[in-house]
């Protein structure tokens, strides 16, 4: 008969260390230490930037990847072996995620090459400059494995606008004074007629007369060249605001509106240092406004605060000597984390765009940009809250061009709510772009640029 349950022995029982014990518990430490290399790396998204300047394909995962590629050519495909790999749904999506409309990319195949080895072919349209490389997590991205499809002649930013008609081909070095219309808030100075670089399609309006001392130099007038740099963009959002709007989405269509309305202007021409949803580093964006021999060099965003009670527009200068206040500070610091966000391959970067990146500003480039952000913060404080009502300093890297007036704008904050549905709003986007338009002709009223000299 079995003893009731309260009579039961409650010492523990001693179960004997056999070899056999040992093995066992051995092999399973042993499989839960592999289990992780056994199902190898888990793909968690993947993403395809198609642009212009590069083709961009982007495989996140959650661990690190190694990868080896080669192109082959007559058909032009670049080839790719990922280790520790199993075909599965997600990297097979990849497949479906090519446009049509990719300058580089025609179509991709996706394989078991061998146990644990997924191939990637790219079929390409023309012959590229491939650029593999990882980067360790940052943000809200596990790691991720980046493919680069550049062209082998690297788009020049001049030759891109005059094929969009955007760029004169006999304007290449014009000289003298530019043909902005007078500004109505401006000091009022005598008139002469524009010339006839005037853009053809617009009627030629009066400039501006040059001072009295410089009466007797010949007046030529040239074209304003003006860089818009709308920030973040690609794998880089840039700032989300409460209902999901991101940041890069916002500051490209506020850019595109300016443009318009700057190329309103006679003698105006914008170049946009991205014109789609793709990334571009932080000294490429200050390269090409250089090799446009940009005159002006404006930088675009939608802030973001820890706090969603933040609110108010601002304008950004560069400081030699340190942040104006810790606010500025902060914010530097965070737009300068682009890099790491978007994803920079840092064995690639070359010298001149580390120099131009890291070389401080002339003193003459800041006293030109704070009469600049003076000029246009004025104007969106005749539509917008300010955050503060003066021009800001901190060490952008994006304002570093060393010889182009440069500001960065900073149009609202996006972390808060009635902010975030305004920049949403395509009214005020407009209202914006207006005010910007403004300051830059009143800028150029009071501040003919000279004759040029640079060279691309």
């Amino acid at each position: 008969m079995p003893r009731p349950p309260y009579l039961r022995s409650t010492a523990p029982v001693t179960i004997p260390l056999t070899r056999r014990t040992l093995l066992k518990a051995g092999g399973t430490l042993l499989l839960s230490v592999l289990s992780p290399l056994a199902r190898g790396a888990q793909i968690m998204a993947v993403r395809v930037w198609p642009a212009a300047d590069y083709t961009r394909v982007t495989l996140e995962n959650d661990s690190n990847l190694k990868a080896t590629h080669f192109v082959v050519p007559d058909p032009h495909r670049l080839v790719v072996d990922i280790e520790g790999l199993e075909l599965n749904p997600m990297l097979k999506s990849l497949v479906a995620k090519i446009q049509s409309g990719d300058p580089y990319i025609k179509q991709v195949r996706v394989g078991q090459n061998r146990p644990n080895v997924v191939r990637l072919v790219f079929d390409l349209k023309e012959e590229i400059t491939p650029q593999v490389f990882e980067l360790e997590p940052v943000g809200a991205y596990k790691h991720r494995l980046i493919f680069d499809l550049y062209p082998v002649t690297p788009v020049d930013p001049i030759a891109a606008m005059i094929e969009k008609g955007e760029w004169l081909r006999d304007s290449a070095a014009p000289i003298g004074q530019p043909a902005l219309p007078p500004d109505a808030t401006a000091p009022q100075q005598a008139e002469t007629p524009a010339t006839a670089l005037d853009k053809p399609e617009r009627p030629a309006l009066a400039r501006a007369a040059e001072p009295k001392a410089d009466a007797r130099q010949p007046k030529v007038a040239r074209l304003i060249t003006i860089a818009l740099d709308p920030g973040h963009g690609g794998e880089d959002p840039g700032a989300i605001g409460a209902s999901g709007s991101r940041e890069k989405d916002i500051v490209l269509a506020i850019a595109k509106r300016l443009k318009f309305k700057l190329e309103e202007l006679p003698n105006v021409r914008v170049m946009l240092t991205r014109d789609g949803d793709y990334f571009v580093p932080l000294g490429v964006r200050v390269e090409k406004a250089r090799k446009v021999q940009a005159d002006l060099f404006v930088s675009i965003h939608a802030d973001a605060f820890v706090v969603p009670t933040a609110r108010g527009s601002s304008v950004f200068v560069l400081s030699e000597k340190g942040a104006s206040s810790t606010a500025a500070r902060w914010l530097a610091n965070k737009e300068n984390l682009a890099d790491s966000i978007g994803g920079i391959n840092l064995g690639s970067a070359s010298k001149q765009l580390a120099s131009v990146l890291f070389d401080l500003s002339t003193t003459a480039q800041i006293n030109d940009s704070l009469k600049l952000g003076r000029a246009v913060l004025g104007e969106i404080g005749g539509i917008a809250r300010l955050h503060k009502g003066a021009v800001e300093q901190a060490g952008f890297a994006v304002l570093k061009a060393p010889d182009i007036p440069s500001i960065l704008i900073e149009t609202a904050f996006i972390s808060n709510p009635e902010e975030e549905a305004r920049l949403k709003d395509n009214g005020y986007q407009d209202q914006i772009a207006s005010a910007i338009t403004k300051g830059i002709r009143r800028y150029f009223a009071q501040n003919p640029p000279m004759a040029k000299s640079r060279t691309t």
